[in-house]
């Protein structure tokens, strides 16, 4: 496990993941390190989107990791682990009603509490770093009238957190859960994600090319495919279909 000096605090910063994507190119940043930032002013989500959170109320955090220091196997390996770390994480104050949301969304009772966005530095075809962007809802109880049914551990438990203390911990959360993809328990990780999984087993609408599908929600494959039923078996890749919620 990193020493502390690996969790480093930031007061204001654009993106947490575009500053540690910075450290990384600037040849600054070891595996392990990880940025806490109390205000973010462009804060990065899924597919373009951005990430509004309250100075600091919230869990801002990216975490940069070298793939040739861990075992990942197949690449969905270290996103499950990210979002199972998250998972544990929140469950522990939040109750038995957070689930992940395929791919690696943080949900609370059909609400959203977190979400999660890896970005990949790649030398040719081999992975060379990992920047893990976590966002978790802690103490914030107002949010922008554009956002989805968003939801705090605050207005979950009724109680104030030390933000930091919770980032700190989620820390070591995560390297506990990446130290677990070198010693063979990938698949371990795997099945406690489908454990944990949002809507499993339950009927969904879907939209796939502009089109509403109902189908049951299954599992995550090892490659990171949901896996869903209908009147047949399918299999999607993160960005083919999106949920009607």
């Amino acid at each position: 496990m990193p020493g502390s000096g690996f969790f480093r605090i930031l007061d204001t910063v654009d993106s947490t993941n575009n500053y540690a994507m910075d450290m990384v190119h600037a040849g600054l940043a070891n595996h392990g390190m990880a940025w806490f930032a109390n205000e973010q002013t462009a804060g990065k989500g899924q597919r373009g989107k951005t990430w509004k959170t309250e100075k600091g109320k919230n869990i801002a955090m990216s975490l940069v990791l070298q793939p040739e220091q861990f075992n990942a196997g197949p690449q969905f390996y270290l996103s499950a682990a990210i979002a199972l770390a998250c998972f544990d994480f929140f469950s522990a104050y939040a109750g038995d009603e957070t689930k992940i949301k395929w791919p690696n969304d943080l949900y609370w009772c059909d609400r959203k509490a977190g979400g999660i966005l890896i970005e990949n530095i790649y030398h040719g075809k081999a992975w060379k770093w990992a920047v893990v962007g976590t966002g978790i809802n802690i103490n914030q109880t107002g949010f922008d009238a554009t956002l989805q049914n968003p939801v705090s551990l605050k207005q979950i438990t009724g109680k104030e957190f030390d933000a930091i203390a919770l980032a700190k911990e989620l820390y070591e959360g995560l390297m506990q859960n990446i130290s677990l993809l070198n010693t063979g328990r990938a698949d371990e990780i795997l099945e406690r994600y489908n454990s944990s999984l949002y809507k499993k087993n339950e009927k969904v609408v879907l939209i796939e090319k502009g089109e509403k599908i109902e189908t049951v929600i299954k599992a995550v494959s090892a490659e990171g495919r949901l896996i869903t039923s209908g009147t047949t078996e399918r299999a999607f890749d993160f960005g083919e279909v999106e949920w009607v919620l």
